[in-house]
């Protein structure tokens, strides 16, 4: 079966803003050929696991996907859009990134949380460092915090709705999440860091924990589709979801995060830029629910490309899970001249 779909520019321009004027691309289309071998090998590599792969030029607007139109599991993908609502608050006056939250134990998340390492010796944050510390460095409590101060979940899934991004859906913090995929009965402030939240999962029965994570891996909650991940990333290049200043703001900070080093970053050739942000569920008795990254590439010759990848239900390592990632970071640079 072809899991494999290449869509004109015209169709998916028309998608993603039927009020754009229709222009001429002048960079090079995307090798299709090139491209469907490397999905076919890739998805050989992950098994008996998930794949969903979408690349989109954002000149010409032509995109390429295998499984693109499936729901995956998130993890801390969610937190970009999470960032751009945050800033759209801003740019509304109802938020400033100077204003100052104050953490209690009861705003706690699970790991990783430096936040909540940190507390209760630091419990005041301004909106501007939970911004970087939670689409940056993937703070949960981070951006519990800034859920909460904008309205929970449901404002963020709601904000993305009102740009027509349909697929994407945030629905719980990870104070909600993180112990419910794990088979946890709650969170607690005791369990914030790795180590005794680590033990919490080992004291709970195994069938409890696999119960957890079949679910999960079919729930939609807190899912997307590989292609309205690149709808988010497109509307955030192309400034239409976010003042300037604010577009600018948030592809600083995920430029500038140092998680996922091996993945879309290490298949991209010098001279090139990333703004990503990626999502890793643990690894509980041999099974990875989700390793992704998703991200605006921009080439040294300007050519700019989202790209997102996600994959689920993985018994591989962590470094094989991430060669795949950088591996399409590559093929797509390879496909593109």
């Amino acid at each position: 079966m072809r899991h494999l779909l290449l869509l004109a520019a015209v169709a998916l321009v028309a998608a993603c803003d039927p009020g754009m004027p229709q222009t001429v691309s002048t960079t090079p289309a995307l090798d299709a050929e090139r491209l469907d071998q490397m999905g076919e090998d890739l998805q050989a590599r992950a098994g008996g696991a998930r794949l969903g792969v979408a690349l989109m030029n954002l000149e010409s607007g032509e995109l390429w996907a295998i499984n693109g139109s499936d729901r995956f599991p998130m993890q801390s993908v969610f937190k970009a859009p999470l960032g751009a609502t945050v800033l759209a608050e801003v740019d509304a006056g109802r938020l400033s990134l100077s204003d100052t939250i104050t953490v209690s134990d009861e705003d706690l998340s699970p790991p990783f949380s430096p936040v909540a390492a940190a507390y209760p010796g630091r419990r005041d944050y301004r909106v501007d460092e939970l911004l970087t510390l939670a689409v940056g460095a993937s703070d949960n409590t981070a951006a519990d915090l800034l859920m909460g101060r904008i309205g929970g979940p449901g404002a963020v899934t709601a904000w993305l709705r009102s740009h027509g991004i349909e697929h994407m859906r945030v629905d719980r913090y990870e104070r909600q999440l993180q112990p419910e995929i794990s088979g946890l009965p709650s969170f607690r402030p005791d369990l914030k860091t790795e180590a005794a939240y680590r033990a919490a999962m080992a004291e709970t029965p195994d069938e409890t924990r696999q119960t957890a994570t079949q679910r999960y891996l079919t729930d939609p909650r807190d899912s997307t589709t590989p292609r309205d991940a690149l709808l988010f990333l497109a509307m955030l290049a192309r400034g239409e979801l976010l003042s300037e200043a604010s577009t600018r703001h948030l592809l600083k900070i995920m430029e500038e995060t140092p998680t996922g080093a091996d993945r879309l970053a290490a298949g991209l050739p010098d001279g090139a830029r990333l703004a990503h942000k990626t999502g890793t569920a643990r690894t509980d008795l041999g099974l990875n629910p989700a390793t992704n990254d998703i991200g605006l590439i921009t080439l040294a010759d300007g050519r700019r490309y989202a790209v997102a990848v996600f994959l689920s239900g993985s018994t591989q390592s962590e470094a094989e899970r991430e060669a795949i990632i950088a591996d399409v970071a590559r093929a797509v640079t390879q496909s593109v001249g």
